[in-house]
């Protein structure tokens, strides 16, 4: 029985991966006659140029004729640098619909996207969020391999193909129903409870601050003081993070090739990068192009550890960030924009052995390493933190006697209370006097014994302008959580213990 002619060229819908998201690309095929080969043009890297031994390989495996003619495949545009292994599938279906191994009805409808390993399995690549949010876009259905998952997202529709031998009847009894994650069925990522801390009510209290205004937070105490148990609690206190949010984090997570149940399960990313990162490994970077630390942080927690011990140029990396919730990496190829919207949490000792003003302890640095030591804290990062807390040693015998405290529940009631109280605020602010003030400081509404207790504490610790907006913003949200319209001395004094200046303000 004589094949049908084959037509000139044939085309199916693909996708690769640009920093977080996924660029459609047409895999072109076209059969003739001369010297038989594959050869792929289109600016593909060098995980492309191996899909030929794959292709060659899984065909035979899945009992397909390699065809004996010139085969040339273009990716286009022609102009996008093709990155990875998902454009396996893709070329491979390519090549059997024009050679007549498979039927090529309905093969339009479908975005391609998978490995191939040689025995003509189909495998799932990284970035599964991004492909399905873009056949979303394309009005197409994804089919990928095995061993992926299909994420709830609304209007996305993604199928799986297990192995190129099932498409000798056709696309649309090859494909799978791909199974679903149901959030009920996520595990739980719980990081432990507040009440697990013993001996540090103020800094839960300043936790509770942090999370309800998002300011940026570092806690500076001897080892063993539970810095690090209280930042790894963090993430239970903060608000559900937001649908945008949640679809932004998926797609990063799922190009670095992290898992996901967290995100699917509600918990807001929180990522401890260790102080030996890269500048690469924090903002992100590499060829191609893949999100750094941040970014991973995006709409959750980004957690320094030992902040003295991290080099100066990473930390200066942040400051921008920090501010504009996203990240610029420029290339040759172009400019790749990163969201990296997250909250900081930093933790240092106060000097390189960890006991200066410990009362029980001697320290055993000298004043200069002191002072070296701590510079590497201060400095522009610093500058955009607004909370600084001294953290204690609690005492053994509430170690031993396992006190309670404030718990997790507790501490989410506050941040709640004050984000909702400072959304009333905002929104009514314009029926209110003190929108009617002037000066920098106008939009805090604060009382006149708070701005008299803001000057005091701005002529003793010698603020400048940002540190006087950076206090009256701490201020700001402890007064939401009083849900007290005006900020009071009272609110403000609270605020200066958090950064270091309670004394001498009194009155």
């Amino acid at each position: 029985m004589m094949r049908p002619t084959s037509p000139p060229s044939f085309a199916v819908r693909a996708a690769c991966i640009r920093g977080i998201e996924a660029a459609p690309v047409t895999v072109e095929v076209s059969m003739s006659g001369g010297i038989p080969g594959i050869c792929i043009v289109g600016l593909g890297d060098a995980a492309v140029m191996d899909a030929r031994v794959r292709i060659r390989a899984a065909l035979r495996s899945a009992g397909y004729e390699v065809p004996r003619k010139n085969i040339t495949v273009n990716l286009a545009p022609g102009d996008l640098r093709k990155t990875g292994a998902g454009l396996d599938l893709p070329i491979a279906i390519a090549i059997l619909a024009i050679s007549g191994q498979i039927p090529p009805q309905g093969l339009d409808e479908y975005l391609f996207c998978g490995e191939l390993g040689l025995d003509g399995r189909v495998e799932a690549v990284k970035g599964g969020v991004s492909y399905a949010l873009l056949a979303r876009d394309l009005g197409l259905t994804l089919v990928q391999g095995q061993g992926g998952s299909e994420i709830p997202l609304p209007g996305v529709l993604v199928k799986r193909l297990e192995a190129l031998g099932r498409l000798r009847q056709g696309i649309q009894d090859a494909l799978v129903v791909h199974t679903t994650l149901s959030e009920a069925l996520v595990v739980s990522c719980s990081s432990g409870d507040f009440s697990d801390v013993v001996g540090q009510e103020v800094a839960k209290r300043a936790l509770a601050v942090a999370a309800a205004g998002g300011h940026g937070m570092l806690m500076v105490g001897p080892p063993g003081a539970g810095k690090t148990m209280l930042a790894r609690r963090f993430t239970g206190i903060l608000p559900a993070i937001s649908e945008r949010e949640r679809q932004e984090a998926l797609c990063i997570h799922s190009v670095v090739g992290e898992d996901v149940s967290g995100l699917l399960s509600g918990v807001r990313p929180f990522r401890s990068p260790h102080h030996s990162i890269s500048a690469a490994g924090l903002a992100g970077g590499g060829r191609p192009v893949r999100p750094g630390e941040i970014s991973l942080a995006h709409g959750g927690v980004l957690f320094l550890d030992e902040l003295a011990e991290f080099p100066g140029s990473i930390l200066q990396i942040l400051r921008q960030p920090m501010e504009e919730g996203w990240i610029q990496i420029v290339r040759a190829d172009g400019g790749y924009r990163l969201p990296c919207r997250f909250q900081l949490l930093a933790a240092s000792n106060p000097c390189p052995c960890g006991y200066v003003g410990d009362p029980q302890v001697d320290c055993t640095c000298n004043a200069a390493a002191v002072d070296r030591y701590q510079m590497r804290i201060g400095g522009p990062l610093a500058d955009r933190i607004d909370i600084r807390l001294d953290i204690a040693r609690p005492a053994p015998d509430l170690i031993v006697e396992g006190a309670e405290g404030l718990c997790t529940h507790d501490l989410k009631a506050l941040v709640e209370q004050g984000r909702t109280f400072g959304r009333w605020r905002r929104s009514h602010r314009h029926l209110s006097d003190a929108a009617h003030t002037e000066g920098v400081t106008a939009s805090f509404d604060l009382d006149e014994a708070g701005e008299r207790a803001l000057l005091r504490l701005a002529r003793a610790a010698h603020l400048t302008g940002r540190g006087m907006v950076r206090l009256c913003r701490v201020a700001r949200t402890v007064a939401d959580i009083a849900e007290a319209e005006r900020c009071s001395q009272e609110h403000v004094l609270e605020a200066s213990m958090y950064q270091g200046r309670g004394g001498g303000c009194g009155g």
